[in-house]
Formats: structure tokens, sequence, C-alpha cells
């Protein structure tokens, strides 16, 4: 099979495109998925730089979707011919966080989806969105999921309420979409006024320029009458923490997920007990989540939002593509 590896220590130029052995037939309990899509997520690109080690020769990619020609004996929630859905944490079929998942993560402490083939347990996948092609479905493992788990998982978000979104990479736009779909109010925020116009087109209700108004998160709370939101999507990290505090309201919920403006920095820690805000760290989800989003999915009509396909031999462009900070939404590769 053709497969894509990254030599250690990292780096953009040191993916590789090789031929591999195919894995097998499939034992008990496992499938065999002849994967069709991958979608480009900040985990994969951190890993590719080598930022996140890997052993030499790992195959990266946390998201896959394809199909399944292979099925083990006992394997019931999946036939020949079904379409399947990787999971960001395949030993994490729900309830609280496991210790020691990363180990098992696709394309970080174990070989991802770049590649044609893949033997794995039938509980590693999930069904797809009726309707979704494989590129729409693989856009749902990492980006989705987080924006579902942030939200709804540990939000508990409702109709009527505030959200705050951070930039158009693909976590912020499946929340302004699960937020809208929901009901909810959405601010959100970019540094380019084309994309914000974009934005406003998806249903957003407020849009800030960051760049030209530093202060966003103080523009947030005003907009909403000095009470602030009820929600914020965190996706840059220390550098972005403290207006998102600003923005939020007294009681509030920030889901931190992203580490974009840094990994550390001053915190105003007396903001976050005055306010009493809810701050809680999000790494995707499990994979009865993952069901349960894409019965939202489904019952909403929701579609993800794919700038640009790249080929799997030219997955180094994609990750240049991604580190242009050009795109709005998801980077798809088609294998």
């Amino acid at each position: 099979m053709k497969a894509v590896r990254l030599r250690a220590p990292g780096g953009i130029d040191q993916l590789e495109v090789a031929e591999l052995p195919d894995p097998g037939a499939p034992g008990a309990g496992e499938i065999v998925v002849r994967l069709r899509a991958s979608s480009l997520n900040y985990h994969d690109y951190k890993v590719v730089l080598g930022d996140i080690p890997t052993e030499d020769g790992r195959i990266p990619m946390s998201d896959g979707a394809g199909d399944v020609i292979a099925i083990g004996a006992g394997v019931t929630d999946f036939k020949p011919g079904d379409a399947a859905l990787s999971l960001f944490f395949p030993n994490w079929p729900d309830g609280a966080p496991i210790e020691g998942g990363f180990s098992g993560v696709p394309g970080d402490g174990a070989d991802g989806y770049a590649c044609e083939l893949v033997r794995a347990p039938a509980s590693a996948f999930t069904r797809v969105p009726k309707g979704y092609s494989h590129a729409e479905a693989a856009t749902l493992t990492c980006a989705g999921l987080t924006a579902w788990r942030a939200l709804v998982v540990e939000g508990h978000l409702k109709a009527g309420d505030r959200v705050l979104v951070q930039g158009t990479g693909g976590v912020s736009i499946f929340a302004l979409q699960f937020a809208k779909a929901m009901g909810a109010t959405v601010i959100a925020t970019s540094s380019c006024d084309t994309k914000l116009d974009r934005l406003k087109a998806m249903g957003a209700d407020h849009v800030i320029n960051y760049k030209t108004t530093p202060k966003w998160g103080t523009a947030a709370r005003a907009w909403t009458g000095g009470i602030g939101v009820d929600h914020v999507v965190e996706v840059g990290g220390a550098g972005t923490l403290p207006q998102s505090l600003s923005a939020a309201r007294v009681g509030g919920h920030i889901s931190l997920i992203g580490v974009l403006e840094g990994l550390e920095g001053p915190i105003p820690t007396a903001l976050i007990m005055r306010k009493q805000v809810r701050l809680i760290g999000i790494t995707v989800g499990t994979r009865r989540s993952q069901l349960d989003m894409i019965a939202a999915i489904e019952a909403n009509g929701i579609r993800p939002v794919i700038d640009k396909h790249f080929p799997l031999e030219e997955l180094g462009d994609a990750f240049r593509y991604q580190e242009s900070g050009r795109h709005f939404g998801k980077i798809a590769v088609d294998i």
C-alpha cells in the first residue's frame, strides 16, 4: 500500500511517500478500511514539525475516513461496503478522560491515516453522517468533535446563549455552525476583513477584527450590553486568554482548546476568580460523543467547510498551505 511516513526528527521536508506491506486480514473484532480521505489539524502540523516527538517512520494524520473492505469474527457494527470514520482516541469509548490516552492516538502515539489501508479494532471507528463524502467525514474526527465537546458536552449549550469563537480554523467554524444550529448568538473574530464577511454570511451575529481592535474581549462584552458571553471557544492559548476572560460573563465557560498564541504566559488569575469562570482544557472527545455529534449533524443538515483538497502524495504542500494561514475551514487530503 502507499503511505506517507515522517522521518525523525521531523519537519515538512521529512515527509516521504513509501510503499508498505498491506495490513493483512482482520482478526476477531477487527476491520480493514480502505482509506479515502483525511484532513489537517494543528495537532498533525505539530507532529510533522517534530514539536510532538514520534518514532522514526511514523505515519501521520489523526483523521481518516474510508470504506470497510473486510471484517473479522464478532464484528456487528460494520459490514463490507460501509463507510467508516476514525476516532482520535480509539481507546476512550465514554466517560471521564483516561490516563495515557495519547499512546493510542493515530498519527501520534500510533500510526495514523496518511495511507491507503488500515487494520484496526472496529471500536476505533464509527459510522459517518448520511450523505457525507469521505472528505467531509474526515473533517469531523478532531475539529468537529472538539467543537462539539466544548459547547455541548462540557458547555451544555442552549438556545439564547452567547458564544465567542476565534479565527477561521476548523474548530472555530464547526463551533459557529453548532452554536447557530442550537439557537445561540455568535461573536466571531479574525484578522482578515474578507474572512469576517464570510463568517457573517455563515450566520455570525457580530464580528471583530482583532488586529484593528486589540481589546476584542472588551469589545465583545460591550456588544452584549456589558454582560459578557456565556461560552468562549479559546484556540489561541496563553496569548489570547486574557481577552477571552474579559469577554466572558460572570460564571461563564471557557474551553481551552489550542495554543496558537503560545504555550505559556501571564494569566489574570484574579479575574478568573472574580468572574467565577469555568475554564476547562479540551482535547477532542469520546466515541459516544462522536456518535451524538453525527446524529446532530444529520438532524440539522450541517456540512463542513472545506477550503482546499490535496492528494496524499502532496501532503507536504498541504501542510505548507496550512502554515500560510490562508485557509478558511478545513484542508482535506484525498487518498
